[in-house]
């Protein structure tokens, strides 16, 4: 699977994240400015709840366009790589179940489209999550704790 389409999807929907944020901060801002917004006595916040809104979701834009950074810099491994590291797509196997994962540097929970088959969907996990931490270093064939009690443990059955 080429992983500069998977990044290319990944940056599309942080990119569309960042229209959506961007937009939202800014009709935040107008608001918080506008002249219906004014305050009517001394107990009237609407501005200020709106600047505070817009102020967060600013942050958030940041926060994505930081993201945006981190993914476009992140250098995938080298075909062949013996061990998961970031940039790693593993496929994770539990009983029937079969999972499709991306170690990326940042916005775990992501979920894209495979391009190599759009039915199935990879998600982007970090070093900062719990099974982020649990595949750094792991080779093909090793099996991970499992996720609860009386679940099967997952085994990594793919690397790329």
């Amino acid at each position: 699977m080429s992983k500069e389409a998977l990044r290319a999807a990944v940056l599309a929907a942080l990119e569309a994240e960042l229209a959506r944020q961007t937009h939202a901060a800014l009709d935040a801002r107008d608001e918080s400015i506008s002249e219906e917004s004014r305050a009517e006595n001394k107990y009237d916040t609407h501005a200020q709840e709106a600047a505070y809104l817009a102020e967060g979701q600013a942050r958030l834009a940041s926060e994505l366009a930081a993201a945006l950074a981190a993914w476009r810099a992140l250098r995938f491994p080298e075909p062949g790589h013996d061990r998961a590291q970031l940039g790693s797509l593993v496929t994770l196997e539990a009983g029937r179940r079969r999972d499709l994962l991306l170690l990326g540097p940042t916005n775990g929970g992501l979920v894209v489209a495979s391009p190599a088959d759009p039915a199935d969907e990879i998600t982007v996990v970090t070093p900062a999550s719990p099974i982020g931490r649990a595949l750094l270093g792991r080779a093909l064939g090793d099996t991970l704790p499992p996720p609860r009690t009386g679940a099967p443990a997952p085994r990594l059955a793919a690397l790329e």
